[in-house]
């Protein structure tokens, strides 16, 4: 077989679809992000973020930074290996206590991305509970998808965010069946929010455990940013709750929290996170700082929330079509990947605009889409610069105008 032939052949596919991804090389710079310079073989362009998952621009934060510097100074750049064999460092001991404090619950682990903490944890669970099967949500993340398929225990699929379809599936199988149901609270590519409340009364009616994965939630929501459950009042109904370091806490690693023999089980048996070097101790502690400072700060939510309220009123005054939500994320819908694709081109290079084109398998054809994401790092020019620089290409290719319809 002729490999490379093979490989060309389906790089070539994706290209004439319009699904080719070709990563932007750019360079935030501290202190002034969401702009930062990109770089196209020798030359560079000034341009404007507006798709970056930190969420809050906390990657950029004094607090965070301090944290990290003195830590790189106090303890050097590596974890030194697993956390078993030589990795667990007290900044690591200090994140997790952090993380169950912010959830409610007992104890926490840290993994190094919010994929593998899903994969990991998701895979123990459903693979080492005698006969348990699997309820997933059927929009559900890649990472738990793949934790799941990994795990080889049997799943049903529910249809999305829909409580009948979850009880009639879980009524299928008896009492003496271990249940696992698995959901997100903020989907990341729509912005719709679960209805977590109703979600667990049919899990407990059934005797379910629960997993819920509040990645793009952690930060944004709750009074100590615990995310939408903590909002609710529903962290101490949920058996464990996922979350990410990389997104809303602006620096990169993932986590779950749950009751300590729950903790120490997956710790115990999981290969994702036994066999994996451990993060850097100036990675936990930016984290751990960040953690701490949206636990007692709620002016950057609120900010966020100032800001994504005036891109949506923006949007609408000019028709330009997004999915209505109740979330941060802003789905700009296009409909179509070439176009999508061009759009995403055109804004960079005649705006310095960066925002990413969403197109299948991320979202089904047909949905593809512009993924905005306001955050408080965004002022008012900024906004002008995009909403101006939207209708124009909004013109330019003849889409329709007007609201999408919740």
């Amino acid at each position: 077989m002729d490999f490379d032939a093979f490989f060309k052949e389906q790089l070539d596919e994706i290209r004439e679809d319009g699904r080719y991804r070709v990563f932007t090389d750019i360079k935030r710079h501290r202190g002034s992000f969401p702009h930062a310079t990109r770089f196209v073989d020798d030359e560079t362009q000034a341009v404007t973020v507006w798709c970056s998952n930190d969420y809050l621009g906390m990657g950029q934060h004094p607090v965070v930074l301090e944290a990290m510097h003195n830590v790189l100074d106090e303890c050097g750049a590596g974890a030194g290996g697993t956390r078993n064999i030589s990795g667990t460092n007290h900044y690591h001991v200090e994140l997790e206590r952090e993380l169950a404090d912010l959830h409610g619950k007992e104890a926490a682990l840290l993994f190094t991305s919010g994929y593998v903490s899903n994969w990991a944890g998701l895979g123990t669970l459903a693979s080492k509970i005698p006969g348990c099967v699997v309820f997933s949500d059927a929009l559900n993340h890649a990472s738990m998808i793949e934790g799941i398929r990994h795990s080889r225990a049997p799943y049903k699929i529910w249809n999305h965010s829909d409580v009948d379809d979850l009880d009639c599936k879980l009524s299928d199988f008896g009492p003496d069946v271990p249940k696992l149901v698995a959901f997100e609270s903020v989907y990341s590519m729509d912005g719709d929010i679960a209805p977590i409340a109703e979600i667990l009364d049919v899990c407990e009616k059934h005797g379910a455990m629960t997993y819920i994965d509040e990645v793009h939630a952690v930060g944004l929501y709750g009074p100590r940013g615990g995310g939408v459950a903590e909002r609710e009042g529903l962290m101490d109904r949920i058996t464990v709750i996922e979350g990410t370091l990389g997104k809303a806490f602006g620096v990169m690693g993932g986590y779950i929290a749950g009751s300590a023999d729950l903790v120490d089980f997956v710790r115990s048996f999981a290969s994702g996170f036994i066999f994996s070097t451990a993060l850097p101790p100036a990675v936990a502690a930016g984290a751990a700082a960040s953690i701490r400072h949206l636990k007692n700060s709620d002016a950057e939510r609120e900010q966020q929330r100032e800001r994504v309220a005036e891109v949506r009123r923006k949007l609408d005054m000019l028709g330009i079509p997004h999915l209505p939500n109740p979330s941060h994320i802003i789905p700009v819908m296009v409909g179509d990947a070439k176009k999508c694709k061009m759009i995403s081109d055109w804004l960079m290079d005649n705006h310095g605009i960066y925002v990413q084109p969403i197109n299948y398998p991320t979202v089904p054809v047909g949905t593809e889409r512009l993924r905005l994401t306001p955050s408080p790092v965004h002022d008012d020019g900024d906004t002008d610069r995009l909403i101006h620089a939207l209708s124009d290409i909004w013109s330019q290719c003849e889409l329709a105008r007007g609201s999408i319809a919740a």
